[in-house]
């Protein structure tokens, strides 16, 4: 005969210490807990409170740069080193823990438009700048000179570096594909655009390739290939793209209408954002940095001090956890994540009080009081007047419409989302 018991260890019901009180089994009957939801809305309201009372974001600034901080790359094996280039030609290597500079040098002529890490080898850095050379160092090898150094025709304006393989891409008046051996391109792609403003290879699709240039296009290059893939044209110039590092083929850009654009390459004629957790970070001309989720339309926080000038690079750290951005006063600022998160260790109870109140956050969001402490920011005067103008100038164009639409014939004037307004062509 087989008697079933039930074997609990002490662990699981008493509290750390023996001269503490012991758990309390708690009984999640409705109808012995009446009041349930007005306690839960007064904790959810007081964690919102005190998530904005302690939403103090900056961490600190690296200074070293005489110039404004153009470009910045974050090391693909090293979680606290990031290179970066400022506008009087001068690399720098940065330890972040320490907030202090490893290695310096000033490898350009020129303004540094561009800086990469090689993920294949250990201590390799790879810049390119106006003076139309692409250098290669390594501060443990060669110290003050670099290792090597390619010429080009015209000045570069981006790279990047492949995942896998010893090639590297560069961008200026055409998209060139370098071998870390040969002095010379081994492959030139071009499809029309006058000047190429970023390069990005695929991390996943490693021969997949994007950039945007300055004739309003978003070109897709496969390396398999001698031809572009695909031409996206908008209504106005995109100054960056990003590819998404969980799935291969969504990419953000961000364009000069103020708007970030994500888009599924399969299907170049939609707008839509990634289904994703992931989040992703900008930098404007407003002095302002912003994170936004992928799946959200509107940013969920806005970073800014006074004395942060336009800002022209910003990164995400290997963990997520931080954000960098460099700007034109040539500093580089470091900041959290999230704006409320504690640093340091947090214990069993911390952890596990600090889930409790983000789920009733997140359960009570909807609720006024609540949605508008957590979504209350404040801005600088000159950023909310051009919030202000914006929302303006958008309506007007709305009314256009609909005031053009009302006096034409049926048909005419057709409904368009407005996600699909910055598409103006496509080209395959």
């Amino acid at each position: 005969m087989k008697v079933k018991v039930l074997s609990r260890a002490a662990s699981e019901y008493t509290r750390e210490t023996p001269q503490d009180i012991h758990k309390i089994k708690r009984n999640y009957d409705p109808t012995l807990h009446p009041l349930e939801k007005a306690r839960e809305y007064t904790r959810a309201l007081n964690a919102v409170k005190l998530e904005r009372m302690f939403a103090k974001p900056f961490v600190g600034a690296l200074s070293g740069h005489s110039d404004g901080v153009y470009c910045m790359a974050k090391h693909p094996k090293k979680l606290t080193t990031i290179v970066t280039g400022s506008g009087d030609g001068e690399l720098r290597l940065w330890d972040l823990s320490n907030r202090d500079t490893i290695w310096k040098v000033v490898g350009h002529k020129s303004i540094v438009k561009g800086v990469c890490c090689s993920p294949t080898k250990g201590n390799l850095y790879f810049s390119c700048g106006t003076d139309k050379t692409v250098k290669i160092w390594s501060p443990d090898l060669s110290g003050q000179d670099p290792l090597s150094t390619y010429i080009g025709k015209f000045a570069f304006s981006a790279i990047d570096h492949h995942r896998h393989d010893p090639i590297f891409a560069t961008s200026g008046s055409q998209v060139d594909i370098w071998d870390e051996n040969r002095s010379d391109p081994i492959k030139t792609l071009s499809w029309g655009a006058d000047t190429i403003n970023t390069v990005r290879f695929n991390q996943i699709e490693t021969n997949i390739l994007g950039s945007c240039g300055t004739d309003r296009t978003i070109i897709l290059y496969d390396l398999r290939m001698n031809s572009p893939l695909a031409k996206l044209v908008l209504q106005m110039r995109t100054n960056a793209i990003a590819w998404n590092p969980m799935e291969a083929f969504n990419f953000t850009a961000a364009n000069e209408d103020h708007n970030c654009y994500t888009f599924d390459m399969r299907k170049m004629d939609y707008l839509d954002y990634s289904p994703t957790g992931e989040e992703i970070v900008t930098g404007a001309y407003d002095r302002t940095l912003r994170i936004y989720s992928s799946r959200q339309g509107h940013s969920r926080d806005i970073y800014h001090t006074k004395r942060m000038q336009r800002i022209f690079c910003v990164k995400f750290s290997m963990d997520s956890k931080f954000v960098l951005s460099g700007s034109d006063d040539g500093s580089i600022r470091l900041w959290k994540a999230k704006a409320s998160e504690k640093l340091g260790p947090k214990d069993y109870r911390e952890r596990a009080h600090l889930e409790y109140q983000e789920k009733l956050i997140d359960r009570y969001k909807y609720l006024p009081e609540i949605r508008r402490i957590a979504k209350h920011r404040n801005v600088p005067k000159a950023i909310k007047n051009a919030q202000n103008t914006k929302r303006i100038m958008l309506q007007s164009q709305r009314q256009k419409e609909d005031n053009l639409r009302r006096h034409s014939k049926k048909g005419t004037v057709p409904y368009q989302a407005e996600r699909k307004k910055p598409i103006v062509g496509i080209a395959k």
